[in-house]
């Protein structure tokens, strides 16, 4: 059973997610705590190993602190970001176990939901871990330092003091650096999706021009608000869905 009229999901799809992940939300909330309460004290060992780490401070340029308070509120930051990771890697791994659940209940398909439970959660997790790392390694060695140097340039040539504020400067790398791993994740969503039914191969070729724009608008979401970060960003996400599309249509081959 697919969708009709090239819609990405049908309607009782659509009620489906809904309706289970209402049923998760305390365990997306309680991933979400754990995330937050554990990531605070990490965060300020992020922000001293940041401090002290090469080639994230562009030559030239000097950071200054305006107020006390900098810290805590990069702390803050840092674990509110730890903890909606944390929070979405819950949701994908609860899509990768109950996939097909999910769509068999959706379509009152009883004998579905006893024999065709999707179940690799290894698979994913490990898929998670390896993407994540990609991502992490993608910001640290080519989008972190591209951008401050551009950043720093940008503001010379002008004219400007490079004089940047701390919260400012650490905000902006750690915004990048959540956002290539929370962005490199999506491929496995799309995979999990098509695996599980709910969504069909050839309707997202059919829509590519809505997943091409979503992906840039996450990744405007999860950047630093300026046009070359969101490229930079989001144009890896747009060519991992279209290798995940080649790799699951190869597989089902």
């Amino acid at each position: 059973m697919g969708n009709d009229g090239g819609e990405l999901f049908s309607r009782a799809d659509i009620v489906g997610l809904i309706g289970h992940f209402q049923s998760r939300a305390k365990l997306i909330l309680l991933m979400f705590f754990i995330g937050f309460i554990g990531g605070y004290p990490g965060a300020g060992e992020a922000i001293t190993w940041l401090l002290q780490a090469d080639g994230f401070l562009p030559e030239g340029v000097q950071v200054i602190i305006l107020q006390p308070m900098e810290i805590v509120l990069l702390q803050l930051r840092i674990a509110t970001q730890i903890g909606f990771s944390l929070a979405f890697i819950t949701i994908i791994c609860d899509l990768g176990w109950n996939g097909r659940t999910i769509l068999a209940k959706a379509r009152r398909n009883a004998k579905e939901i006893e024999i065709s439970r999707f179940k690799p959660l290894i698979q994913v997790i490990i898929a998670i871990f390896i993407l994540g790392l990609l991502g992490a390694l993608y910001a640290k060695e080519i989008l972190i330092p591209m951008l401050l140097d551009y950043l720093a340039a940008d503001a010379a040539s002008s004219g400007l003091s490079n004089t940047w504020q701390l919260q400012s400067w650490i905000g902006f790398i750690v915004g990048l650096f959540f956002g290539s791993i929370i962005g490199f994740q999506v491929p496995i969503l799309v995979i999990l999706l098509l695996r599980a039914g709910l969504i069909e191969h050839q309707t997202i070729i059919e829509n590519r021009g809505l997943f091409w724009f979503s992906a840039l608008f996450l990744g405007a979401m999860l950047s630093p608000p300026d046009p070359l970060s969101l490229f930079l960003v989001g144009g890896p996400i747009l060519i991992l869905i279209e290798l995940a599309l080649l790799s699951e249509k190869y597989f089902q081959k």
